[in-house]
């Protein structure tokens, strides 16, 4: 307990100094993205550490999430929907009957049968649900594409984008366990890491959905605008007493306001995943994770526990990709990079130390506050080395150019020195 207290004291020191020597909006954009990606190492966590599931498609669910906030919380677009949309809505229960049809006909055929009649039903389908879909799509398109050409959401509040955006996540996590979690953990990993890159490719591509790398943005907020508060007297007065001007405490209040939303979520989910971690299906998730042959010898279902974990990590992931979409107030599939949204939340579980809820926690804080300021650090001590070079050096300005790789580097060496030197992490498991 004393060395997790400890622990947490030095990352919020680290926050609070960022606060004190640099800027208090720094600080607070550390503080929302670090609890973000505190709700994603905890997924993560949920099915490495719990289960022993070795997901490296994070990525993809993270941005389903984000997806659900343009689906759930933008204004719809009639014209479009007028359009094309029932078009496309067949289309799309088109394409899942021929799916369902193919796996009805690899069950019920025999064996000399059913790959010819799948791939005829599945050929034949493909054509004809492209026949469908194009035309729907092209008109969807076409209704102001500079401005919409798409077909908006549902027009709801956005913090129901929320939980929408961990279920949607959820269901897709359940479509590809079902078909993948009967892997090797290395073929798990393989299959997870190309359905995010489907994905991706998904929302990159099909404008129709969410305007593709046009950028869907001014996603709704569930806090006020800067603009509003500073229009308010009361606000400015309240500012002005703080020794604060409207502006800079517009954007402080609107910061804040998300880490109180964004702490309750957290501090939600934690007690839920120690509550389930201390329960007997924990104890079970565990013992599957120790020994699948000893579980399954002694009666339990592994595939199905692992679909379980599977889904609720995913689940997490996907509700923490919309927090992440409505504090940025725009979507954009072109960002979405395994490096930032799959290795580093490995990094943030391995260094806050698998199984462990807390460690988690700690790590997604931890890790993140380094890569947001290993960049101005490494920069102070570029300059420092360099500064007896000659100017015009060119090994100087190759240093001085090359500073951003320290991102890399930094997040490398720690990993390495904590398998080292921790190799259950900051938090070991119990």
């Amino acid at each position: 307990m004393t060395r997790t207290i400890g622990l947490f004291a030095l990352v919020a020191a680290l926050i609070l100094g960022t606060g004190f020597l640099q800027s208090w909006n720094s600080a607070l954009i550390i503080l929302n993205m670090g609890l973000v990606s505190a709700i994603m190492a905890l997924g993560v966590n949920l099915q490495w550490g719990l289960a022993g599931l070795f997901n490296v498609g994070v990525m993809g669910f993270v941005a389903v999430g984000g997806l659900a906030v343009v689906l759930v919380s933008m204004a719809p677009v009639p014209e479009a929907f007028a359009a094309g949309g029932p078009r496309v809505i067949g289309a799309l229960a088109f394409g899942v009957a021929v799916v369902v049809a193919a796996v009805l006909a690899w069950k019920k055929l025999g064996k000399g049968l059913r790959g010819w009649a799948v791939a005829a039903i599945t050929v034949a389908g493909f054509f004809a649900y492209r026949a469908l879909l194009d035309p729907a799509v092209d008109a969807i398109e076409a209704v102001n594409p500079a401005a919409t050409g798409y077909l908006g959401g549902l027009g709801l509040p956005v913090l129901l984008a929320w939980p929408i955006g961990g279920v949607m996540a959820a269901g897709v996590a359940w479509a590809i366990g079902k078909t993948a979690l009967g892997l090797r953990s290395d073929y798990l990993a393989i299959a997870t890491l190309g359905i995010a890159e489907i994905i991706i490719a998904v929302l990159k591509n099909e404008d129709w959905l969410a305007r593709g790398v046009k950028n869907v943005i001014g996603l709704p907020r569930p806090v006020p605008y800067e603009i509003d508060l500073q229009a308010d007297p009361g606000f400015a007065e309240t500012a002005s007493s703080l020794g604060l001007d409207a502006t800079t405490a517009s954007t402080l209040a609107v910061k804040l306001g998300y880490s109180l939303l964004f702490t309750a979520v957290l501090v939600v989910l934690l007690v839920l995943a120690q509550l389930a971690l201390k329960s007997p299906w924990g104890r079970m998730m565990r013992a599957i994770r120790d020994n699948e042959t000893a579980a399954e010898a002694m009666g339990k279902d592994v595939t199905r526990r692992h679909l379980q974990i599977f889904v609720l990590g995913c689940a997490l992931c996907g509700m923490a990709g919309a927090m992440m979409t409505t504090l940025d107030g725009q979507l954009t599939p072109g960002t979405y990079q395994p490096l930032r949204y799959t290795f580093l939340i490995w990094v943030m579980v391995i260094v806050g130390g698998s199984g462990n809820n807390l460690g988690a926690v700690l790590g997604g804080f931890l890790i993140w506050f380094l890569w947001v300021q290993v960049e101005p650090m490494g920069q102070f001590v570029m300059n420092l080395i360099t500064s007896g070079m000659a100017e015009g050096s060119a090994i100087k300005a190759h240093l001085q150019d090359s500073v951003q790789h320290m991102r890399l580097l930094t997040m490398g060496v720690i990993l390495l020195l904590v398998l080292r030197f921790a190799p259950r992490g900051l938090l070991p498991e119990k």
